[in-house]
């Protein structure tokens, strides 16, 4: 006959307390669309804990126009990110744009690391060219900087720059922070854009990100019983048709749930804790190191008998399935 185990030897451990982590360069994983912070797996999600994402880029403001005089564009006031810091950034009208000495140039307006508006002059060339760094093409935009615009001059001779040759694109021409959209794996501590980040910046490299979270920290829950993670399940359904029948499948996700027992059911740091969106881990062996871990929000409900213990039944309303850590 099979041997098989019981829980009875299992550990319940929550989400008691965050560790903080300041704001902190991401890495790019090499696709330039998934980020992840070093050393941090798992981000709370708990209220007030959330983690602050910030990608550089434009915020507000910062409209390029042409100039009143010849050869400049008028730059806005604007607020950017620059390595996670909100950074303000005064008006400028006269901001000057260099001619190509041959035909064609592309010139970038930027915010450098220091929050000073900056142009950085492509070269020159004998027709416009989409390729970053080549002749007639937009420049590489230095590491820490953002680009706000683009100047497009096909002409030596000096003139006021026209609203025709300026570009603000954005994804293209322009960097926002929240441009593209991201997901956040608060399980593996990662994000991953929507789309892939141009490698706009000197050495082909992505725009930076950053990122400042909260690392749970976790105790043991005692005594506890009966856990069940969030999973999903699966059902069928079908509708008969001439000749046979035509079926469906759906997926829906379940509440985790588990029972503990309280002293008082009031003064139990645990208690503190309901309502709130919380990481747990579960060890179906606590000298063995292979667990499940789950986010959710904790609800509680509490019984208070007369003969016997008081108990809290439990609830994880999770987003998405427990996990699986073996190692």
């Amino acid at each position: 006959m099979a041997k098989t185990n019981s829980a009875a030897n299992a550990k319940l451990q929550y989400e008691a307390g965050q560790e903080y982590n300041a704001m902190a360069a991401m890495t790019d994983s090499g696709d330039h669309k998934t980020f992840a912070l070093s050393g941090v797996n798992l981000w709370s999600q708990r209220s007030g804990y959330e983690p602050e994402v910030r990608p550089d880029g434009l915020a507000t403001g910062g409209a390029v126009t042409p100039g009143s005089s010849n050869n400049t564009v008028s730059v806005a006031a604007l607020t950017c990110y620059l390595a996670g810091i909100l950074t303000t950034v005064g008006a400028d009208s006269e901001v000057a744009i260099s001619r190509p000495s041959s035909t064609h140039n592309i010139s970038s307006v930027t915010i450098n690391s220091s929050g000073v508006i900056a142009v950085v002059a492509g070269t020159d060339g004998t027709s416009f060219s989409a390729t970053r760094g080549a002749a007639g093409g937009p420049p590489l935009i230095p590491v820490g900087s953002i680009e706000i615009a683009q100047v497009r001059l096909s002409s030596s001779t000096s003139a006021l720059i026209t609203a025709a040759e300026i570009f603000q694109i954005i994804g293209t021409t322009c960097e926002r922070w929240d441009y593209p959209v991201w997901n956040e794996d608060p399980f593996n501590g990662e994000i991953t854009f929507a789309s892939v980040l141009p490698t706009s910046h000197t050495g082909s490299i992505a725009k930076a990100v950053h990122a400042r979270v909260y690392e749970p920290l976790f105790t043991d829950l005692e005594p506890v019983m009966d856990f069940v993670p969030p999973e999903n399940s699966h059902s069928v359904s079908s509708t008969q048709v001439y000749g046979g029948t035509v079926g469906s499948s759906s997926s829906s996700l379940g509440q985790g749930s588990f029972k503990t027992f309280l002293k008082d059911g009031i003064s139990e740091s645990f208690i503190g804790l309901k309502d709130e969106t919380l990481f747990f881990k579960f060890f179906p062996d606590r000298n063995k190191s292979p667990y499940l871990i789950c986010n959710g929000k904790l609800g509680i409900s509490r019984t208070y008998p007369a003969g016997d213990n008081i108990s809290a039944a439990c609830t994880i309303s999770a987003t998405e399935a427990a996990v699986e850590v073996t190692a």
